[in-house]
């Protein structure tokens, strides 16, 4: 006998009550962005290989070790799974035309894929929500994500996520450090470990940013970029560290914060939390001016960031905020032929009114239904027996609340009626 197909390792399916707080979830992020002009843009899983190495960085870890990267058997081209959405986006902004019209704000959600050890919080698929801005030159913007990002915990009710931020400064400044950098780390070549070793000559400023304990000395002692930068810069990273103090928004200027990716620029930001292990980079980004011209667009400046769906949600699990599953408004319980083509006629008028209304299929006695009905978390149960088809009249029964009697009333009064007890449940409450 065959074994059962299981999910790619890494790769994991949403079954629908996860899956209903996830949407959730989307639509809270996704009203947040609107409310600070953010449009939505959908871009395609499958992007050209060379869109990442030009992006991206060919001596960076994803494309050296983590693409998804094959060819498209038709016609020999490169293709990769996105490993991130930024890239995308610019491309999709150049090959239309967007950032020649106007200032632009967009977003984007969706699955990324990385070939990495899974673990948790890392997977091998992994969702984003990213944002970017293009044609926005000063901190105002790079300032105004972070802002949005503060608001977004507070929408979340999520709490111990702290903001650390840095400056990678303009390419000759950030070339001047690298040279000194080099310099330094090559007199600690012997403690280095395989990846800095690696990166010494291809990536360095990326060593300081390793999480391997015997290193922390000597990435401490390195030289600092910011130490680097020259008069627009600081002043850049500045005005920056102004708005957010305005704000009221706490941070640490992280020296070592350099950002796995080769595009960025001047402000890079990341919000962290210790509740989530190794993992604990729940959101990051930050600007990138140089990348829409590497890619073949005009100069334009830009600045943007992703968010981990995934860890923020098991955040907001960590903090008991996962709202209990919601039920159906009604579930109709029916048995007889002419009972049930009342059952459908009064599903539709209920989901008519806006209500949300599961139908009972597949028969069975009333008393298998009502436990069907029960069991979904309807807040209502519809029932309809030959007798009630016969004089147009429903039987209501509220499922949640024993006090209130079983009811029969016309079918074309029900709905009315669940919708005032509705009303009447919600004014109690609140």
């Amino acid at each position: 006998m065959s074994q059962n197909l299981q999910s790619v390792r890494g790769m994991n399916d949403i079954l629908p009550a996860e899956a209903e707080f996830w949407e959730l979830f989307e639509t809270i992020v996704a009203e947040r962005l609107k409310s600070y002009g953010y449009k939505p843009i959908r871009m395609p899983i499958v992007e050209p290989t060379p869109l990442f190495k030009r992006a991206i960085g060919e001596v960076t870890d994803i494309v050296e070790k983590e693409m998804y990267s094959f060819i498209d058997s038709l016609n020999g081209e490169p293709l990769t799974l996105r490993p991130e959405g930024t890239a995308g986006c610019v491309r999709a902004v150049i090959q239309h035309g967007l950032a020649n019209q106007a200032t632009q704000r967009l977003y984007y959600m969706g699955p990324m894929f990385r070939h990495e050890r899974p673990q948790k919080g890392r997977y091998r698929q992994f969702h984003q929500i990213g944002v970017e801005a293009f044609g926005f030159a000063g901190p105002d913007v790079d300032a105004e994500q972070i802002l949005l990002t503060a608001r977004l915990w507070d929408d979340l009710g999520l709490e111990g996520i702290r903001l650390e931020i840095n400056s990678l400064g303009q390419p000759e400044e950030r070339a001047r450090h690298r040279a000194d950098l080099i310099a330094y780390l090559e007199q600690h070549q012997e403690v280095l470990d395989e990846d800095g070793k690696r990166r010494l000559y291809t990536n360095p400023l990326r060593i300081l940013d390793s999480k391997n304990p015997a290193l922390q000395d000597i990435c401490a002692a390195a030289p600092k970029l910011i130490d680097y930068l020259g008069e627009a810069s600081l002043a850049h990273f500045q005005g920056v560290q102004q708005i957010l103090r305005d704000a009221g928004i706490p941070f640490v200027v992280n020296p070592r914060l350099v950002r796995g990716l080769d595009y960025y620029n001047l402000t890079v930001f990341e919000w962290v939390t210790d509740r989530l292990g190794a993992q604990g980079t729940v959101c990051a980004g930050g600007r990138y001016d140089g990348l829409v011209q590497q890619l073949g667009g005009r100069p334009t400046p830009a600045c943007g960031f992703a968010m981990g769906v995934e860890r923020l949600i098991a955040l907001i699990r960590d903090a008991g905020g996962e709202p209990a599953p919601r039920g159906p408004d009604v579930y109709v319980v029916h048995q007889g032929e002419a009972a049930t083509r009342l059952a459908f006629r009064v599903a539709e008028q209920l989901r008519d009114n806006g209500l949300d209304v599961i139908l009972h299929c597949g028969g069975g006695s009333f008393k298998a239904q009502m436990k069907k009905a029960d069991a979904s978390g309807a807040l209502y149960a519809v029932i309809i027996g030959d007798d009630e088809a016969a004089s147009g009249d429903v039987q209501l029964k509220a499922l949640r609340d024993p006090d209130v009697p079983q009811r029969r009333l016309a079918a074309d009064r029900v709905a009315g009626c669940i919708i005032d007890q509705l009303v009447d449940t919600e004014e109690e409450e609140s």
